[in-house]
C-alpha cells in the first residue's frame, strides 16, 4: 500500500458516571449528543473494554459525524471508576465559549501554558484555547509513547498518516491536514495504561481493510481483532480492524461505506440518554 485514505472519527472514554460526564461534556463543553445505544452483552470487538455485560456507548460532539470528530462514552453497566493511567495525554479543543461556561458553573480550570485545562469527571484532559473554533473545535488528540522512533515508524510508514510536525520529543500526524490530528508524545517515565485505556477510530474503504491488515501482519504488528463484523440493533453492520501500536494503544478501522449509515445523528439522541441515566440502578441520585 502507497496510501490510506483515512478519516479521523473518534475517541473512546470510558465512564464510570453517565450524569456527571453528561453535564461535562453537554453543559462545560457545550457537546450535543448525537447517537446513544444500549447493548445487553459486551461487544465482540471489546468496544466497551473487556466486559460482557450490560453497556451503553454515547456519541458526543459538535456536529455530525461525517465532518467531524467527535467522543465515544463507554458505559458499562454497575462499573463505577476506571484506573487512570498515564497513556492518554489530552484533547485539545479550540473555543470561545467554553471557558465561559465554566465560569458561570464554577467548574475548576486549570493553567498549562497559553490553554486552560478542564478535567473530565473520570480524570480526562481538555485542554482549551481561547479562540475561533474553525469548522471543527476539536483540534488534537495527544497519546503517551515510550519509544517515538518506534511510534514514528508505526503510525507513519505502517498504517500510512502524513507527518505534520515534528519535534524531539513529539509528532503531529494526520491522513488529511484538515482533519483532528494525532499528537504522539515521549514519556520519560514507564507507560501505564491501567483500566481507563481507550481507542482512537478511523474511517477507510472497505477495500482498503484487508490490505491494511495484511500489511499490519507482515510486518509483525500486534492484531487485537481481525476483521469482524459488528451489528447493532436496528442499525447497520460495519467491519472493524483492531490493531495496537508499539506502546497498546488501541486502533479501530471501520469500513467507511458501513459506519456513514451507522453514525447518522439520532433526533431523539439526548432524550434516549436522559431516560437511560434516570432508570439506571446503578446512578446515584
Amino acid at each position: 500500500m502507497t496510501a490510506v485514505p483515512g478519516r479521523a472519527l473518534h475517541y473512546v472514554f470510558k465512564i464510570g458516571d453517565r450524569s456527571k460526564n453528561s453535564f461535562f461534556f453537554r453543559t462545560i463543553l457545550g457537546m450535543q449528543v448525537l447517537r446513544h445505544e444500549e447493548f445487553k452483552e459486551g461487544c465482540d470487538a471489546e468496544c466497551n473494554g473487556p466486559y460482557d455485560n450490560r453497556w451503553s456507548k454515547t456519541m458526543v460532539g459538535y456536529g455530525p459525524e461525517k465532518s467531524h470528530f467527535v467522543i465515544e462514552l463507554t458505559y458499562n453497566y454497575g462499573v463505577k471508576s476506571y484506573d487512570l493511567g498515564n497513556d492518554f495525554g489530552g484533547i485539545t479543543i479550540n473555543s470561545k465559549d467554553i471557558l465561559k461556561r465554566a465560569a458561570e458553573h464554577s467548574y475548576p480550570v486549570a493553567k498549562q501554558g497559553d490553554k486552560s485545562v478542564l478535567t473530565s469527571p473520570d480524570g480526562y484532559k481538555f485542554y482549551i484555547v481561547d479562540t475561533s473554533p474553525g469548522s471543527d473545535p476539536m483540534q488534537q488528540v495527544e497519546l503517551h509513547v515510550t519509544k517515538l522512533d518506534a511510534s514514528r515508524k508505526y503510525w507513519s510508514e505502517l498504517l500510512k498518516m502524513k507527518v505534520l510536525n515534528a519535534s524531539e520529543d513529539s509528532i503531529v500526524l494526520a491522513y488529511d491536514a484538515k482533519q483532528t490530528a494525532l499528537r504522539l508524545t515521549a514519556l520519560k517515565e514507564p507507560l501505564d495504561r491501567a483500566k481507563a485505556y481507550g481507542r482512537i477510530a478511523f474511517a477507510v474503504p472497505a477495500a482498503i481493510q484487508k490490505p491494511l491488515f495484511d500489511e499490519v501482519q507482515k510486518a509483525g504488528g500486534t492484531i487485537l481483532k481481525p476483521l469482524i463484523t459488528l451489528d447493532t440493533p436496528g442499525k447497520a453492520t460495519v467491519t472493524v480492524l483492531i490493531l495496537a501500536d508499539p506502546d497498546g494503544h488501541e486502533i479501530c478501522f471501520v469500513d467507511e461505506e458501513g459506519f456513514s449509515e451507522l453514525s447518522q445523528v439520532e433526533e431523539n439522541a439526548a432524550a434516549q440518554l436522559d431516560k437511560y441515566i434516570s432508570k439506571d440502578p446503578f446512578q446515584e441520585k
